[in-house]
């Protein structure tokens, strides 16, 4: 069986659903009867009015020689086959829930011609699609609410799990991940200005732009803070992660209404680290909680007072990671499993 995995590829921009992509083909290769490959179609979302040009180029891609598709992410789950199954990581959210938060397409202009031409190209994809996964409960009730489509949930597993172990609790936090707005690390710098206990705060992942890469070098030099906080702006091997992770007192994730729980979370309970998030973080809040790490309010202060916390006192830190860890083991998430279910 041949399985094409197709997922959109903005170039230079590396996170999550690349990791899962990439890890996806690979366990599908080892699959028995099965040959796989993965299909990165080029995506630009700026203009909005180029998007127009996006949906019309996945809806006109033919694919030959392809069995199976297993489809990711918008606009790449446009494209047309007669056996596709979409594990949806996520839409495109400025045109959805990000819209009524205010931080996406407007309903008017240009931009709602675009917003309503997205929506009727999700609904009828998806509709040809022969099995529609989600990769957790947020996904899962975004796309009931505003497509009207049922869906089961099918969580990916973590990537080389045996990486990532307990090996100690240094005196520092460490915020893995993509670098971007969206993922908020700026909250966690200007937070470390008024962190009183000794340690310090590691920053590590690939920038979304040079623009918000130079913010929190700015904030750093700003505020002080060049002994305290390390900038490590570049995508890492998963060897140099996993050795922060599984060194660092606890990790720090504040993403705005993730979608899912997100390999920051998933990394750090495999290595029985706390997560310490924010209210609003969507996703990550299926499992952290006050037993397996700190939920705060999206403000610096709260913020800070939980990382002076983490930072001051090495058994309160030690206990939640062990409570971290209890909760990933009951998961039991492997890839043979998942594999199975995407292509029963």
């Amino acid at each position: 069986m041949k399985v094409l995995v197709v997922n959109n590829a903005a170039p230079f921009i590396r996170g999550g659903a690349e990791e899962l992509a990439d890890h996806l083909v690979a366990n599908l290769n080892a699959t028995r009867g099965v040959e796989s490959e993965l299909l990165r179609i080029p995506f630009q979302w700026d203009p909005p009015e180029r998007l127009i040009e996006q949906i019309l180029l996945n809806r006109s891609l033919q694919l030959y020689n392809v069995d199976r598709v297993i489809a990711l992410k918008f606009p790449a789950y446009l494209v047309p086959h007669r056996h596709k199954t979409l594990w949806l990581l996520h839409q495109f959210r400025q045109a959805y829930d990000l819209a009524d938060a205010g931080q996406g397409l407007a309903d008017e202009g240009s931009e709602g011609v675009v917003k309503r031409a997205i929506r009727i190209a999700d609904n009828t994809a998806i509709a040809d699609c022969q099995s529609v996964f989600t990769n957790s409960p947020v996904t899962q009730t975004r796309l009931a609410t505003y497509n009207g489509i049922s869906s089961e949930v099918l969580y990916p597993p973590l990537n080389g799990p045996g990486d990532f172990k307990d090996g100690g609790s240094e005196p520092y936090l460490f915020a893995g991940g993509r670098v971007g707005p969206g993922k908020r690390q700026h909250l966690l710098v200007e937070a470390m200005a008024s962190v009183r206990s000794e340690g310090r705060l590691i920053i590590a992942g690939p920038p979304e732009s040079k623009a918000y890469a130079d913010t929190l070098r700015g904030l750093v030099d700003t505020l002080g803070l060049a002994d305290r906080v390390e900038l490590h702006f570049a995508f890492h091997p998963r060897e140099k992660i996993a050795n922060w992770v599984n060194q660092a007192r606890a990790c720090a994730y504040l993403p705005f209404d993730e979608d899912s729980l997100g390999y920051v979370t998933m990394e750090a309970f495999a290595a029985s680290k706390a997560v310490l998030t924010t209210e609003d973080a969507g996703g990550l809040l299926e499992m952290v909680n006050d037993a397996t790490g700190i939920v705060v309010a999206a403000h610096v202060e709260a913020i800070a007072e939980a990382m002076n916390r983490l930072l001051a006192d090495k058994s309160y830190a030690r206990r939640l990671g062990r409570g971290a860890k209890a909760a990933w083991t009951t998961r039991n998430l492997t890839w043979p499993r998942t594999i199975e279910r995407l292509l029963s």
